[in-house]
């Protein structure tokens, strides 16, 4: 009898060390730039549908650019979801990520995914202006409708931007400026931006938030995240630079050595499908995959959208935030 125990107690044991790591298996470790209430529904309903549990860590672009190469050697992360796609392109040259054509990469447009694979756009969103209502009536101001409107003295320190260093939306604001009108006069409106700006924080949704919670008069962000604001209730106005804008290409990509790599192309196939797409809408973006949008959210047919050189952009990253940081940021 105590050998016959002693055998099932080792057919048990065996069984554990078996499944165990097929149960640990069943899981992704993602960094995402998602909005953490975003994050938390996209990866819900990932997991509902698939039951791979979504390890995720919220990173700003460039701080998960950062990451990805402090870790290149041991990768923690298998893929990274959403982000500017400048921040895609920078990781993709830098050796970072990995190329994967997802079976419905079909579903988007050409010109919102990387020809060589590397990523997959999954929303657009247009740079605008968060404005507060009740701040603009105290300071007896008109709502700005250029980059122009923004150097006016009646918003000395009533603008918030954010970092570059930090934010792809940051980012895509000096690169948008230089595609428009040369790195010379860019700059030159940079710093006098500077003079108006009273915090340049980490996140790029953080400005509109603030205009929103009425502690600056203007936040420059994605018009997404601005709309967002509007449907719960905050007065602001949201207008467009009549110049042009720069937009983001929200995006995803697989990072190169990841661990869970298959379970990562599981959800990277699932982002680009409609159920995925309609989550996206639900906040107010502009999905590349056609559902119905949230009403309020702006078609990109109705803003004044430069050519805009992604690639350019991302070659000319590191530099151009340098160039920033020591005309501009360290001399505040």
């Amino acid at each position: 009898m105590k050998r016959f125990l002693s055998i099932v107690a080792m057919v048990l044991v065996l069984a554990v060390m078996l499944v165990v790591p097929t149960m640990s298996a069943e899981k992704v470790v993602v960094y995402t730039t998602l909005d953490e209430p975003l994050a938390r529904e996209v990866f819900a309903a990932f997991e509902k549908k698939t039951g791979i549990k979504v390890e995720w860590v919220r990173l700003a672009t460039g701080e998960c650019v950062a990451r990805l190469e402090a870790e290149a050697s041991n990768p923690q992360a298998s893929m990274w979801f959403g982000g500017v796609g400048l921040g895609h392109i920078e990781a993709a040259n830098k050796g970072l990520t990995t190329p994967y054509l997802s079976p419905n990469a079909k579903n988007i447009p050409a010109k919102f995914r990387d020809k060589n694979n590397y990523w997959t756009g999954i929303y657009a969103g247009a740079l605008s202006f968060a404005c507060s209502v009740d701040r603009l009536k105290q300071l007896k101001a008109e709502a700005p409708t250029s980059w122009a409107d923004l150097t006016k003295p009646v918003f000395r320190n009533e603008i918030q931007m954010a970092n570059p260093g930090t934010s792809g939306t940051a980012y895509n604001v000096i690169a948008t400026l230089v595609q428009l009108w040369g790195e010379q006069k860019a700059f030159a409106y940079l710093k006098e931006l500077d003079k108006n700006i009273a915090q340049y924080t980490k996140s790029g949704s953080a400005p509109g938030k603030s205009a929103a919670l009425g502690e600056c008069a203007i936040g420059i962000g994605y018009a997404h995240d601005q709309v967002k604001l509007v449907t719960q209730g905050y007065d602001i106005k949201i207008t467009f630079p009549s110049e042009g804008t720069g937009y983001e290409v929200a995006s995803i990509s697989l990072v190169k050595g990841g661990k869970q790599m298959e379970n990562a192309k599981k959800l990277y196939d699932w982002a680009l499908t409609a159920e995925a797409a309609k989550i996206y809408a639900s906040t107010c973006t502009v999905p590349f995959v056609e559902v119905p949008l949230m009403k309020g959210a702006i078609p990109f047919t109705q803003v004044n959208t430069i050519d805009q050189d992604d690639q350019w952009a991302a070659n000319e990253r590191e530099r151009l935030v340098d160039k920033w940081n020591n005309q501009i940021y360290s001399t505040r």
